[in-house]
């Protein structure tokens, strides 16, 4: 697609032009495709500004990365934040401090599990336990969850200890769901408090944490 027929298209009302518009551009260097990216940051329709945000973290500029940053603080919607914290992490270690600040600011459960996700990427295992840890006092469930998955996945860090601390306080956890995952994550761990833990949990009332605490077993 020409220059001028990606100019055309982005006028057009018609908002699949502007999607189409948008993803041409990736045939284009940074210093065309950002500046109309970055013009159309405000687009009235989210799939166009998340095409924006997909757009913006293949194109890495200084002024890509700056807009990436004004769209995962304050567009209005949770898929395109969620679509800009993705391209963010593409930047690398420059964009651990960032995600980690919008994590423990925006507490819609898309766009954490989407930073979670990216940040498991950038080996940072530090920062992982920080929003672990936000997670775990938030109130979404599915969240929490990958929050525990996350901090499962930690047991070879230098974080292990601070790590196995964490799952233990949730042993007794209210909801099953997240006992279950916790039996799940325990049984990577060595320690006699993780198996006295594991003892405990297959003892629990319900079902599902019984069998998590038997996956193990399963898969030998």
């Amino acid at each position: 697609m020409e220059l001028s027929e990606i100019q055309a298209g982005l006028s057009n009302s018609d908002f699949q032009y502007r999607l189409k518009s948008i993803a041409a551009l990736k045939a284009f260097d940074p210093e065309t495709a950002v500046p109309i990216l970055i013009a159309t940051l405000k687009d009235r329709e989210f799939l166009v500004r998340s095409f924006v945000a997909r757009g913006l973290g293949t194109q890495q500029t200084a002024e890509s990365f700056a807009a990436l940053l004004e769209m995962v603080k304050f567009d209005d919607t949770p898929n395109v934040r969620a679509e800009a914290a993705n391209s963010l992490s593409l930047f690398g270690k420059v964009s651990v401090s960032h995600l980690v600040s919008v994590f423990c600011q925006d507490d819609h459960w898309l766009v954490r599990r989407s930073i979670l996700a990216a940040l498991e990427e950038l080996d940072c295992p530090g920062e992982l336990v920080e929003i672990c840890t936000a997670a775990l006092t938030g109130d979404d469930l599915t969240v929490q969850e990958a929050a525990i998955d996350t901090l499962g996945s930690l047991v070879n860090s230098s974080h292990h200890a601070a790590v196995l601390t964490q799952l233990l306080t949730l042993v007794r956890s209210a909801s099953s769901r997240l006992r279950a995952r916790v039996a799940l994550a325990l049984q990577k761990f060595d320690e006699p408090q993780a198996q006295e833990a594991l003892i405990e949990l297959r003892q629990d009332s319900a079902h599902q944490v019984v069998a998590a605490t038997l996956e193990d077993l399963f898969h030998q």
